[in-house]
Parts: C-alpha cells; sequence; structure tokens
C-alpha cells in the first residue's frame, strides 16, 4: 500500500477509537447536571446517588478518552506535516481556543467533580458539574470548527511565503503540489473562520448524536439492573431521566439532520450525490433505501422511494439533484488540468469523486442506525408513560430490556458511521476543493514505519479497551453506593415505591 493509504488508515483507527469515549462523556456530563440538578431542588438523596455514580463512571470513560486523544495531535505532525504548515494558522487559532475555553475549564473542575462531595458544598459541587459538562461540550465545538473548515473553508486568505516576504495570493488561486512549504492558508476574519458554512449544523449534529450516546449508555446498564432485580430505585430513576433526554435528542436530532442533509447539498454536492450513489441528473430524483453501488456500470441498486431525495434536498419534489457525472465541473477540471479535451477531462472526472460504493453504505449505516435510535428512545418514552417499562418478568419487556442493554451499539456505531460518511465524502481533498489528501502527507514517512506504528497502536489500543471494559463492567457489577462519604440531612421525601429514604446519614466504609 501507497503512504498515503497507510496513513490514513493509521488516523482513521486512531481517531475512530477516540471518538468512542468524548460523545460518552459529553452525553453523560449532561445527565449528571440533571441528575445533580434534580437533587438540588428536590433534596431527595436519591437523585444525590444517581450523581454519584454516574460521576464514577464518568471519570473512567474521562480519563480513556484523554489518554486516547493525545495521539492524533502527534499524527499531524509525523504524518502529514505538509497539511499542518498550510493550515497553521487556521488550526492553530481553533486548538488554543479549545485549550483556553474548554480543555482548563474541564480539568480545571474535574478534580472537584470527582472528589468533591464531601469537601464543598452541594451548589459548589453542582457548579463544578456544570463547568466539566460546558467544557466537554466546547472541546467539541472547537474539534469540530477546525473539521468544519477543511469541509467549507471561510475567512481566510492564501500568503506565499519566500524568505521574510509575506506576498498575499489572488482569491480563487490553485495551490499546486509545488506550492507546499511555501504556501499557507492564513485567517483573515476569526469569526467568519469559526462560522463557516458547515459549523453550526455539524457542531449540532455531533453534539446531539452524543446525548443520545450518553443517553443509551445509561439505559443500558440500568435495563440490565432491572433484568438482574439489582438496585431496582436507582434503576428506574436512572432509566427515567435517559429515557426522557433520549426522546427529547431524538427530536432535535430530526431537525438538525435536516438542516445539516440540506447544507451538505448546498456546499458539498458532490458528497451528497456519493452518499444516494446518484450518477445522472434527473427530475423526481429517488432516494434509495438500502442496496449497493455499481461503481463500474455507475448504477445503484435497492428499493427507492421516487421523488423522496428531491424533497429531503430542496423541500420540491420535481427540482433534480445534481449527479456525478456533472461534477465536478468541466470549468473546474480545466482550471486545474489545462490543455486537456472536454473528453479527457471527463475520463479524469472521476478522480475527484470520493469511493462512492463506501461512502453510500456508511451513509446508509447511519439512517439505518439513527433511525432505530430514535424508534427505541420513543418506544421506551411510551411504555414509561404506560408503566410497562420496568416490569421485567413480563414475557414481552423482558426481551425489550435486553434489546436496550445490547442498544448502547447503536449510537456508538451511528456516530462512527457518520463520521466516516463526513470524512471520506470530502476526499480526495484534505482541505475541500483547495489541497489533497495527497499533497498533505510528510516527506519524510515511509510506508514501513507507517504499517509498524499501526500494528502498535492496534496493540496498545486493543489492551486499553479491555481494560476499560473490565473496570467498567467492575463498576456496573459493584453498584451504586448506598454510602456517599458524607452525611445527609433528614429531608423524609419518599420514593416511586412509597418507601421513606432513610433520614439517617451514613458513615462511609
Amino acid at each position: 500500500m501507497s503512504v498515503e493509504i497507510l496513513s490514513r488508515i493509521q488516523f482513521a483507527l486512531t481517531v475512530s477509537f477516540h471518538f468512542l469515549y468524548p460523545p460518552m462523556t459529553i452525553g453523560l456530563g449532561m445527565l449528571l447536571v440533571i441528575m445533580e440538578g434534580l437533587y438540588i431542588k428536590t433534596k431527595n438523596p436519591l437523585f444525590h446517588q444517581l450523581a454519584h455514580f454516574w460521576t464514577k463512571v464518568f471519570g473512567l470513560i474521562f480519563s480513556i478518552g484523554v489518554a486516547t486523544g493525545i495521539v492524533m495531535e502527534f499524527e499531524f505532525g509525523t504524518n502529514w506535516a505538509a497539511y499542518s504548515r498550510f493550515v497553521g494558522d487556521i488550526f492553530g487559532s481553533a486548538l488554543a481556543a479549545e485549550g483556553i475555553f474548554a480543555f482548563f475549564l474541564e480539568s480545571g473542575f474535574l478534580a472537584l467533580l470527582l472528589f468533591g462531595w464531601d469537601k464543598v458544598g452541594p451548589k459548589m459541587h453542582f457548579f463544578a458539574t456544570c463547568m466539566v459538562a460546558l467544557g466537554s461540550h466546547f472541546s467539541a465545538i472547537w474539534i469540530l470548527i477546525a473539521n468544519s473548515w477543511m469541509q467549507t473553508p471561510a475567512g481566510f486568505h492564501l500568503e506565499r511565503i519566500t524568505g521574510n516576504v509575506h506576498t498575499r495570493l489572488p482569491e480563487g488561486y490553485i495551490v499546486k503540489a509545488s506550492d507546499l512549504g511555501h504556501v499557507r492558508a492564513v485567517v483573515d476574519n476569526f469569526w467568519v473562520m469559526i462560522s463557516n458554512p458547515s459549523s453550526l449544523d455539524r457542531i449540532c449534529h455531533v453534539v446531539l448524536g452524543a446525548w443520545l450516546v450518553g443517553s443509551f449508555l445509561v439505559m443500558s446498564i440500568c435495563a440490565w439492573y432491572l433484568l438482574k432485580g439489582k438496585h431496582l430505585k436507582f434503576a428506574k430513576t436512572s432509566m427515567t431521566i435517559a429515557v426522557c433526554f433520549a426522546a427529547f435528542s431524538t427530536v432535535l436530532q430530526s431537525i438538525s439532520a435536516d438542516s445539516t442533509a440540506r447544507g451538505v447539498v448546498r456546499n458539498q454536492p458532490i458528497k451528497l450525490a456519493s452518499m444516494e450513489g446518484v450518477y445522472e441528473t434527473h427530475d423526481y430524483t429517488p432516494m434509495t433505501l438500502f442496496g449497493w453501488v455499481d461503481t463500474k456500470n455507475q448504477t445503484v441498486h435497492g428499493p427507492q422511494i421516487p421523488a423522496l431525495l428531491s424533497f429531503l434536498c430542496f423541500h420540491e419534489f420535481k427540482k433534480p439533484v445534481q449527479g456525478l457525472l456533472s461534477m465536478p465541473s468541466d470549468e473546474f477540471l480545466a482550471a486545474r488540468n489545462p490543455g486537456l479535451s472536454k473528453d479527457k477531462l471527463a475520463e479524469i472526472r472521476p478522480n475527484y469523486w470520493p469511493m462512492v460504493g463506501v461512502v453510500f453504505q456508511t451513509y446508509h449505516l447511519m439512517i439505518g442506525l439513527g433511525s432505530a435510535v430514535f424508534g427505541l428512545s420513543f418506544l421506551a418514552l411510551m411504555l414509561l408513560w404506560r408503566g410497562w417499562l420496568f416490569r421485567a418478568d413480563n414475557p414481552i419487556i423482558r426481551p425489550l430490556l435486553w434489546i436496550y442493554v445490547f442498544a448502547v451499539i447503536a449510537p456508538q456505531l451511528c456516530m462512527q458511521a457518520g463520521w466516516f460518511t463526513a470524512e471520506m465524502g470530502r476526499q480526495p481533498w484534505i482541505v475541500y476543493n483547495m489541497l489533497k489528501t495527497s499533497d498533505g502527507l510528510s516527506r519524510a514517512v515511509q510506508a514501513n514505519q507507517v504499517v509498524f506504528s499501526i500494528i502498535l497502536f492496534a496493540l496498545i489500543y486493543s489492551l486499553l479497551f479491555l481494560t476499560f471494559i473490565y473496570l467498567l463492567n467492575k463498576k456496573i457489577q459493584h453498584g451504586p453506593d448506598d454510602d456517599e462519604g458524607h452525611h445527609i440531612k433528614a429531608i423524609g421525601h419518599t420514593d416511586n415505591d412509597g418507601e421513606i429514604l432513610s433520614s439517617k446519614g451514613r458513615a462511609s466504609k
């Protein structure tokens, strides 16, 4: 394999493994805010017990996420040095903002969140919980802004560096491989850069997906407790909060998905056509529900709904979705390949498409799993409303609870499939329509070095994942503590079963 393919595999491996953890901390952080907020409002110690247990789970996930995220920063310098030089001014500002607004905020209050239960007052601890949750969101926001700029660049200009002389290049300048090391992107307007055309849609879409990941993690563990008949009060209350939050998030995610898709139509029509395997441009463009793409014959096979894609993209049934065979335009290709005839331009056009078959499958996997998450969220909400969700002895509800135990995988896979769709759909560009992925590589890295690093990363990440599963399972098996390490004041609240919650403080073991 070439260094480019191997480097892309390496980065995909590291970022995919890391991307398992931030969505869980983002979603779980929001649930911690809700649980601890309910405790502050009601003084019910059951909510305190919820927050205390899920904080331990949050701490475990956070630690693995931090450890796996550091690697990617080094990869920019080792494998993608040419790219790093080209976008250093853009990425430097975004990552600096992440450090200031996210990392220091999150890490500064993390110790209070994890160890401050009996060291500070309830309101101060709640404030620390809010700050950690806010920091985890800010971290995602700034990373997504940087990535969105790669998808839809804005608020910058190109300049050539010759010695100490910096020359601004004209708008629309076409970057050539020979320019790398001498030409770079420079921020013109910081606010235009961070509010580039795709940033808001991507932030909303990813953050809402993370909320669902956190919700389904809580629902999975609580469903297991219900099936085993353990920690029932804890499980019922936790699952009630998670189900309501999941249903709320899926409604917002449906709105976000519509806005995101129409943004792709405007800004990256080649990606949109690849996602649906659309080669020909014609009215009433159908949407393929599932199937496969025959890239050799440039056709898609599978059940289709006529005009649905046109409606979803433009809110009109007749308006056509532009097909791959007309993109990029002849003018775009001729500017980058001067002197070629129209026939030759048509021959090289597929070189400017992503891997259509792969993008088609990852996109449809995301849609399928997203629909399943939506359905499971509202099914759980309906069963909760009817009072059936917690009847683990019911022959219909019991198998359903087992589905919820394993459904934790669905939003995770949905997030991964969406990320692959977004990144692979941008190819062959690392900065859309400006810098090719092949031109962003480090020239000094050799294929055997990348292969060795892939093997090493695979071994280390496998060990980390097994360690994470072992520790998470240990926490789940242990369950919530009745002793919180400090005294709880008598308040006389009753739980859902009508029993008086203990009014005595308990000494820690």
